[in-house]
């Protein structure tokens, strides 16, 4: 089942001091998925993924909350994906939506080249 719109969500937000080095504003990224009313988060963390669903009434602007809070919010255009294996990689936030996606990026390691990639693909749209 497709989702009927999917987002990534870019943050500031680590207790990991070694992703403190990222850019500002890009430490840490997840995916929120809608299908229908209902909401998922993908939230790939260095100890887990937390798969969780988002209970919020229907007039809540998720996406504007988000941005509230100093988040960064893409929605990213619906694509069925390759059905061919993607390349191992190591895992991080970036590799887990990445795979989320199905998005064949193998150069892409850090949430701000993640952003600009997604950028770039919603301008060609």
């Amino acid at each position: 089942m497709m989702p009927d719109e999917i987002y990534v969500v870019f943050s500031d937000q680590t207790d990991l001091w070694w992703l403190k080095c990222l850019r500002h504003g890009f430490r840490h990224c997840f995916v929120i998925l809608r299908f229908a009313d209902v909401w998922m988060a993908i939230d790939p963390l260095a100890h887990k993924t937390e798969i969780m669903r988002i209970d919020i009434p229907d007039a809540f602007s998720l996406t504007g909350w988000l941005e509230s809070q100093g988040e960064r919010v893409v929605q990213v255009p619906i694509q069925k994906p390759e059905l061919k294996p993607l390349l191992p990689a190591p895992c991080s936030c970036v590799e887990t939506v990445k795979r989320t996606l199905g998005l064949r990026a193998f150069f892409i390691f850090t949430p701000w080249q993640l952003f600009n990639f997604l950028k770039k693909q919603n301008e060609r749209i």
